[in-house]
């Protein structure tokens, strides 16, 4: 991921790449993604696609465009076709050279709002390397390649489609640079493979796909009223299909009755001393610490309670059978962090050995919307149930990320348990109305939030007590 000012830097990389600081919201208040606006941009080798991109990007000045180079779909190569590549006898711009079947998929995923693992090809080695990068939805992605437009299964995904038209002695400049200088290329080498792949190859199969463009750019980055028009387009196409959580879930409806997702600790005089002594501001750090963790033991207890059981008879040290019951499924925790790591010792104190993932979502101070910075799960997370531990629910906006976040790697909603301290009634109605089947365990409800969003009465930042950074 990379800042949406450096995004030339970032594009070069040729993978695909969020141009934000952090993933903004994929999905509408009712949880289900948002489909993107996707534009097709092909062209000749070097003709400035790319380029071309990234200032319609710049102009738009929105966080949450991904921009997918069909440069990650070459196929994976023999080693025999590695040893050609190396001599520059290997055809990288025939149609045949790309894995279509993977980059349909990829983009069919990404218009329907699931996450994909994009692969990474690597010039160097000419092979894709072992790991990929992981993309969530968007609001709009541009795919540009060569062969952008080839391929009907591909362009029917397309709400815009555009071929970048530069004049062949500039193209084939930039090409000697851009190899060169990125690809370990040779001079010969280069002019060769020109002459025998890139110029047959654009005149055959890549000009005759200028047919199917919508919009057809002259000259490429050059052409600055081309490019203005398209911006305007996207822009008003942006405005219609934008969403604003923060806007959104000020409308949710809270109801007086608390959802039936919600499942609450019974409330004993202990429950309330331990919620006491933690709201209290004039509890020390060493205190705080202590009972918070024991109050997350409880929680966690009670998370507990709502995983399935199966029968099982065991034989006592006396030789008695014992007629009990064993948990029937693996289960693993994902941590909401900063706060949501507060609770991580409660549960590995109760679930021996439980792999724990983190989620890294905060909220943008200028829009007031939730950000995905950093997600690392257990790789197994599909098949076990998943409990996510956040210290509060407050308005909802970071729960329904995170749970998105959790949907997005295959595990179902009713395998999803929300752990919190402390809740407040629109952040429960946000989850209940987005994902009915989620469970959420909480210690107590507050019953309102301030003007900053923050739960009332509450217990402050959670994060900054806990780590004393104050």
């Amino acid at each position: 991921m990379s800042n949406v000012q450096n995004a030339p830097r970032s594009i070069q990389r040729k993978m695909s790449t969020f141009l934000s600081a952090g993933r903004f919201p994929w999905y509408n208040i009712d949880g289900k993604p948002v489909e993107p606006f996707i534009i097709g941009m092909a062209g000749g080798s070097a003709s400035g696609k790319t380029s071309v991109s990234t200032r319609i990007i710049r102009s738009l000045g929105v966080p949450w465009v991904i921009l997918l180079s069909m440069d990650s779909f070459y196929k994976p190569l023999t080693p025999e076709q590695v040893a050609a590549a190396h001599r520059n006898e290997y055809d990288f711009d025939h149609p045949n050279a790309f894995d279509y079947e993977a980059l349909h998929q990829t983009l069919l995923n990404l218009k329907k709002g699931i996450k994909v693992d994009v692969p990474i090809y690597d010039f160097a080695t000419h092979n894709r390397l072992d790991k990929s990068q992981t993309v969530y939805g968007a609001n709009v992605v541009v795919f540009e390649g060569i062969f952008a437009l080839y391929d009907k299964s591909v362009r029917d995904l397309m709400d815009l489609k555009i071929f970048v038209d530069t004049d062949a002695d500039i193209r084939l400049a930039r090409r000697l640079k851009r190899d060169i200088a990125e690809r370990g290329r040779d001079i010969r080498g280069v002019l060769d493979q020109y002459r025998k792949f890139v110029k047959p190859a654009f005149d055959e199969h890549i000009y005759p796909t200028m047919k199917y463009a919508d919009v057809i750019i002259p000259r490429g980055l050059d052409n600055v009223a081309a490019i203005d028009v398209i911006t305007k387009h996207l822009a008003r196409q942006l405005n219609d299909r934008g969403l604003s959580l923060k806007v959104a879930l000020s409308n949710i409806n809270v109801k007086k009755e608390l959802p039936s997702i919600l499942r609450t600790l019974k409330p004993t005089n202990e429950l309330k001393a331990l919620l006491t002594i933690i709201r209290d501001r004039t509890t020390s750090r060493h205190d705080f610490i202590f009972y918070a963790e024991r109050l997350s033991r409880i929680i966690v207890e009670r998370g507990l309670a709502e995983l399935p059981f199966g029968n099982a008879d065991v034989i006592t040290p006396i030789g008695s059978i014992y007629k009990g019951v064993i948990w029937k499924e693996q289960v693993c925790g994902v941590s909401v962090i900063r706060s949501g790591a507060t609770m991580e010792r409660g549960l590995r104190s109760v679930v021996k050995d439980i792999p724990i993932g983190k989620i890294l979502i905060q909220t943008d101070p200028s829009t007031g919307e939730p950000q995905l910075h950093y997600c690392k799960l257990p790789s197994d997370i599909s098949q076990r149930y998943v409990l996510i531990s956040d210290a509060q629910i407050a308005t909802g906006a970071a729960a329904l990320m995170a749970i998105r976040v959790i949907l997005d790697h295959d595990v179902p909603q009713d395998r999803i348990i929300f752990l919190s301290l402390i809740a407040a009634p629109l952040g429960l109605h946000t989850i209940a109305n987005a994902f009915p089947s989620v469970r959420v365990v909480t210690a107590e409800v507050d019953q309102e939030l301030d003007d900053q969003g923050h739960v009332v009465p509450g217990f402050g930042n959670f994060g900054d007590r806990y780590f004393g950074t104050y």
